[in-house]
């Protein structure tokens, strides 16, 4: 629908990689700049060990590159739906909840919005199908947590709207005729799908829900693609799956998983680890590989490791291998390396079990909407991991035959939300 003229309407998608801001207005719908001129604000947050204020986005990120002292903090919205959402982090001499931090991110949305557009109060949140899998009083909670923290920074009304159907209604804004479109949201911790009618007709309507034939997800998305590389092609250069005491166990996994995955990469950066990884180096049949992986920890480079690993998941969309800098991030004085090849070929491998829970979910939601592969008129794939070659491949398996279109795949859900707050809220 196009809106009335009056105050802009309020759309935030707050993503696990990335966030965006989207105002509709009788003008149509754009997303704002969040940062400079971008209209992305990388889910990062550093936090300075002297007290300073936090940093946000690609500054955060520029902060932990170049050496602050201070903590990185990513795919922070992996914590909603957890025990992990109420626990407490250490930051230099303080400690702050994860709760906490996820508000300071959400203030720094309202803040920049304010300045966009002072005096906005409505949103319309996006989420995913499910938060949590198989959980539906997990989901409830992390969606009250992030409805109490929207309304602590200053948002009277808060509503929620599913992610695919936010970005059904971005896709409809370009459709010339009535159509069944299957929507396929890849983000950085969730994949979303949604079967919906869409056409020029139905944009005003103010109630569509019967255009909604099937919605569902599963908790897959572009941090479970980073990790399962990085445990397969890059954790076996610092000891994982090495031997100790003679091949008589293997180096423990635990630390491996830690510094593979994003919300916890700062549990490694603890004297406690230091300590076992230096007992376990006495042990170690690979000492050389536990050196790299020392340094690494160390050198809190555990997050420099995450963004060359995901940079080089991204690389292999184009090319079938990539050599990953390890010794950029694990050096010394005898050197980092060496620096592995890794191959799009082994990455599929290592990848093959969550993609199959995608393509298992597309021929799901088809069964859910009592429609056939036929009756879809479009694949429309967005969010930031939607352009892999073997999810296209999956969906060309499910449906063949079907066009697959893809936009704007990180500010689609944005730009549907604010749509939808027109919708509710107009």
């Amino acid at each position: 629908m196009t809106p009335r003229s009056g105050p802009p309407y309020c759309g935030i998608d707050f993503g696990t990689s990335n966030s965006t801001i989207a105002l509709a207005d009788a003008a149509g719908a754009r997303l704002i700049a969040v940062e400079g001129g971008a209209v992305t604000l990388p889910s990062a947050v550093f936090w300075e060990s002297d007290g300073a204020a936090p940093e946000f986005g690609r500054a955060a990120i520029a902060a932990y590159v170049r050496g602050d002292d201070g903590r990185l903090m990513r795919g922070l919205k992996s914590t909603l739906g957890s025990s992990l959402i109420h626990e407490r982090t250490r930051v230099g001499n303080r400690a702050l909840s994860f709760r906490d931090i996820l508000a300071r991110f959400f203030g720094h949305l309202r803040a920049r919005l304010e300045r966009e557009a002072p005096g906005v109060e409505r949103v319309v949140l996006g989420r995913p199908v499910h938060f949590v899998d198989d959980d539906p009083a997990g989901d409830a909670a992390a969606q009250a947590v992030l409805a109490e923290i929207a309304r602590s920074v200053g948002f009277r009304d808060v509503a929620f709207q599913y992610e695919p159907i936010a970005a059904a209604l971005h896709y409809e804004q370009s459709v010339t005729r009535e159509q069944l479109v299957l929507i396929v949201d890849v983000g950085g911790g969730t994949s979303d799908f949604s079967i919906v009618r869409v056409g020029p007709a139905r944009i005003a309507a103010a109630d569509r829900a019967q255009d909604i034939l099937a919605n569902d997800g599963i908790r897959v998305g572009g941090t479970d693609f980073d990790r399962l590389l990085s445990l397969a092609s890059v954790m076996p250069h610092l000891g994982l799956g090495s031997g100790t005491g003679g091949g008589k166990s293997l180096m423990p996994r635990h630390y491996y998983i830690d510094l593979a995955t994003w919300h916890r990469i700062n549990m490694v950066y603890t004297g406690r680890t230091q300590t076992d990884l230096k007992a376990l180096r006495a042990e170690a049949d690979r000492p050389d590989l536990l050196d790299r992986l020392i340094r690494l920890v160390n050198g809190r480079q555990g997050h420099a490791l995450a963004m060359a690993v995901e940079a080089a998941k991204i690389a292999l969309s184009d090319g079938d291998t990539v050599r990953l800098a390890l010794s950029d991030v694990c050096g010394g004085a005898d050197g980092g390396g060496p620096d592995p090849v890794l191959r799009r070929a082994e990455f599929e491998v290592a990848v093959a079990g969550p993609v199959q829970r995608v393509e298992d979910r597309l021929t799901g939601i088809l069964a859910q909407a009592g429609v056939g592969a036929d009756r879809i008129g479009t694949v429309f794939m967005t969010g930031g991991s939607s352009g892999l070659p073997l999810l296209h491949r999956v969906v060309g398996r499910v449906l063949p035959g079907v066009p697959i279109a893809t936009g704007d795949m990180l500010g689609s859900v944005g730009t549907g939300l604010a749509l939808d707050a027109a919708r509710r809220f107009g």
